[in-house]
């Protein structure tokens, strides 16, 4: 009798299995259940890698990084507001890769040490621009933060469809909020009315600007800030 070679169960492979699944059915529809019956098998083989839902998370996150290390470890430029700016456009594209990316991503704990080069990287870049310690990991950390929050509202108010707010159209919001029903409820507030064209179309446009007013405002507060 011929024995069929099969992969092993590895927390690696089932982390790439959750993620492949997530576009499918965003945050909410990723279960343990779902994910053992993609890879057939029982539900309580994963229990033997993940105690819970969160520490999937934790992995499939870690996985991301791994995925998006290569880009953060790219060389920096001699400019550290182009450094910043790039490796930020660079997270949120990798982000954008999955359905609830950044939700997945935030708030979890890495499972191994595959984000400490690229932030070493990124923190002696600053380091060398005049950055204290204190004041390069607070820029990165605000520059991280406003990309990681930015990309949670994206795909949050982004189009549906078969592959969810990461489909073709959801970078450039097209689709998605029905901005003409809001204008109209928002009728007696012009001003409001008229942000939702601005918070919830053209992402491309909106990340930039906020991102570069944020790197702008680093730049005044904390460069040469004694921490």
């Amino acid at each position: 009798m011929v024995k069929v070679a099969t992969t092993k169960l590895d927390r690696t492979r089932v982390a790439r299995t959750a993620l492949d699944l997530l576009n499918e059915t965003g945050l909410e529809g990723l279960t343990l259940r779902a994910i053992a019956q993609r890879l057939d098998v029982k539900a309580p083989a994963l229990y033997w890698h993940f105690k819970d839902k969160q520490a999937l998370l934790d992995e499939m996150a870690t996985e991301m990084m791994r995925r998006m290390a290569e880009d953060f470890l790219s060389a920096p430029d001699s400019d550290w507001c182009v450094t910043l700016t790039t490796a930020m456009r660079d997270l949120r594209a990798h982000l954008l890769r999955y359905r609830d990316g950044a939700k997945v991503f935030s708030g979890t704990r890495y499972t191994d040490l595959s984000y400490a080069a690229p932030l070493e990287l990124h923190l002696r870049t600053l380091g060398e621009a005049g950055f204290t310690p204190a004041a390069a990991i607070r820029a990165w950390f605000t520059a991280y933060s406003y990309t990681i929050g930015y990309v949670i509202e994206e795909q949050s108010t982004g189009p549906t469809g078969p592959t969810g707010p990461t489909g073709p159209d959801a970078a450039h919001g097209e689709g998605g909020y029905e901005l003409a029903a809001r204008a109209e409820r928002l009728a007696a507030y012009p001003l409001a009315a008229a942000a939702g064209e601005e918070m919830f179309r053209s992402h491309d446009r909106g990340f930039d600007e906020g991102l570069a007013a944020v790197v702008a405002g680093i730049g005044v507060t904390l460069v040469n800030s004694g921490g």
